[in-house]
């Protein structure tokens, strides 16, 4: 499990980021840079980071289920996730 300051902190950034888009689209569209680079840090989408929703793990994330490869095995193999199976032949 990943520390929760750690998640937080992505929340946080989340916010941030959809808190000055309409911003950064109007900067970015009338090529303001000067004034772009002074928002926030955080408020740059590229600074996000996908994480696990159920254990915060930053790795191996799997975008369509929105959990980490670890959680989803787990999941899978306890038939939690609907439509998914082990393979077998």
């Amino acid at each position: 499990m990943a520390k929760e300051s750690m998640k937080a902190r992505e929340v946080k950034r989340a916010k941030t980021v959809a808190k000055y888009a309409e911003k950064r689209k109007a900067l970015k569209e009338a090529g303001e840079y000067e004034a772009l680079q002074k928002l926030p840090r955080n408020a740059s989408p590229i600074r996000m980071h996908n994480r696990c929703k159920l254990t915060g793990r930053p790795k191996g994330y799997m975008r369509q289920f929105g959990i980490s490869r670890v959680t989803f095995r787990e999941m899978a193999n306890k038939g939690l996730i609907p439509g998914v199976t082990k393979a077998s032949w």
